[in-house]
């Protein structure tokens, strides 16, 4: 069983910047394909980024330039920089991992941006 604790959000002006964080419990981090995703009030949950173990990353062009998703190893832990924020960038942000055998969501932190 893996757990993923997300940490980081809350309340930032536009035009301001949050970082992330998801530590994750167990064993297969390292060999996991994380990601962060996003869902808005009344909308479907979307990717946002994501890395492979290999350091391999894509991101949704709505983020691309402003994001920056990142992992340690050592740590088990996943990061998203997030900059240059927008109000539509407001939504419970979730930490995933995913491989063939398992996929494990975190319980989300909420990002508001609002001035």
């Amino acid at each position: 069983q893996v757990q993923l604790v997300e940490s980081g959000g809350g309340l930032v002006q536009p035009g301001g910047s949050l970082r992330l964080s998801c530590v994750a419990s167990g064993s297969i981090f390292s060999a996991a394909v994380m990601g962060w995703y996003r869902q808005a009030p009344g909308k479907q949950r979307e990717l946002v980024a994501r890395i492979t173990s290999g350091g391999s990353t894509v991101y949704a062009d709505s983020v691309k330039g402003r994001f920056t998703i990142s992992r340690d190893n050592a740590k088990n832990t996943l990061y998203l920089q997030m900059n240059s924020l927008k109000p539509e960038d407001t939504a419970v942000y979730y930490c995933n991992s995913w491989t063939l055998s398992a996929n494990y969501w975190g319980q989300g932190t909420q990002v508001t941006v609002s001035s």
